[in-house]
């Protein structure tokens, strides 16, 4: 185990990136509210509670007996891999980022977050095998053991929780621009499966324990893992659902000749989802034409690729 010194170190410098994140977004409200629309307060809410739980996670009491008990990691892993990047995604923290530079260097940021790398990353199975796949090679090795004994390693587990929590959660729900967007259905599917591997590892700890770690620990361990994930996981599948049902609901209507049942989706000619558009404008800086062009060229790409199958 690390030595008191050392790991007071460690936690000062896992805390810093979410102190200055913190520090560098109000900035950015600040500068986004003298120029635009006030930047809604419950945004800068989730944001602020988001790292205020990562900090729980890498600083203080429960980071402190993190390196002991195994318990008390587990509760660091729930605060730092799944409640803390839920709460900053719905920050919206690139959105705010998009309002506060320029429209050229807003165009040029939109195109590197459409581009295919991030794609690849984002993609929702890519991001959940980086992080549930990440969980299961840290707690069925001696990789946990080893986090203890090397001060690198140590930042580099805790590190990766956070950021393949964080592209899980953005992967699954859609709340800053997203350019390769996935149906909610596959969306859906791909998070069900995210969440039986999460479920399915808490209960094997329960049984084999990680190396180093007893029985009585192991065990409490698995279920604040199991539960506490499930607490988690509840509120982004509730968003998702909510996100699904806001976009496909239909609306009623009472004209000259009664009700009448419509969506909320509105088209152009070439198919384009207006309100998506408008929605992708208003975030990335890029004119309606740009976007919608930018739109049409997806739908045509789609649509090729349709009929060569």
């Amino acid at each position: 185990m690390h030595n008191h010194s050392l790991t007071a170190n460690l936690q000062i410098l896992l805390a810093c990136p979410f102190l200055i994140l913190f520090v560098v977004y109000l900035m950015a409200v600040v500068k986004s509210n003298r120029k635009k629309k006030k930047w809604p307060i419950y945004r800068i809410s989730m944001w602020s509670i988001g790292i205020f739980s990562a900090l729980l996670a890498v600083i203080g009491p429960i980071a402190d007996q993190a390196n002991t008990k195994f318990s008390a990691h587990m509760i660091s892993h729930v605060l730092l891999g799944m409640l803390a990047p839920l709460l900053m995604a719905l920050g919206a923290p690139m959105s705010l980022f998009l309002r506060t530079i320029s429209v050229a260097k807003a165009r040029k940021v939109t195109a590197f977050l459409s581009s295919s790398p991030l794609h690849v990353i984002q993609h929702p199975i890519i991001a959940s095998l980086l992080n549930i796949g990440g969980l299961w090679i840290l707690y069925t090795t001696d990789l946990l053991s080893m986090m203890h004994e090397n001060s690198l390693l140590y930042v580099l587990v805790h590190i990766h929780i956070f950021l393949a929590g964080y592209v899980f959660t953005v992967s699954i729900i859609y709340i800053d621009p997203t350019f390769h967007r996935k149906s909610y259905v596959y969306r859906t599917i791909v998070f069900l499966f995210a969440l039986a591997g999460h479920a399915i590892l808490s209960k094997y700890i329960y049984v084999n324990f990680p190396s180093g770690v007893s029985k009585t620990e192991a065990e409490l361990g698995s279920m604040i893992m199991y539960y506490g994930g499930d607490t988690v996981e509840v509120g982004l599948i509730s968003i998702l659902f909510y996100q699904w049902f806001k976009k496909t609901r239909p609306t009623f209507k009472n004209g000259k000749e009664g009700f009448t049942i419509s969506t909320n989706k509105k088209f152009t000619v070439a198919g384009t989802d207006i309100e998506e558009v408008k929605r992708l404008n208003a975030s990335s800086g890029m004119s309606y034409r740009e976007i919608n062009e930018w739109f049409a060229r997806q739908q045509s790409k789609a649509h090729a690729s349709t009929k060569k199958r």
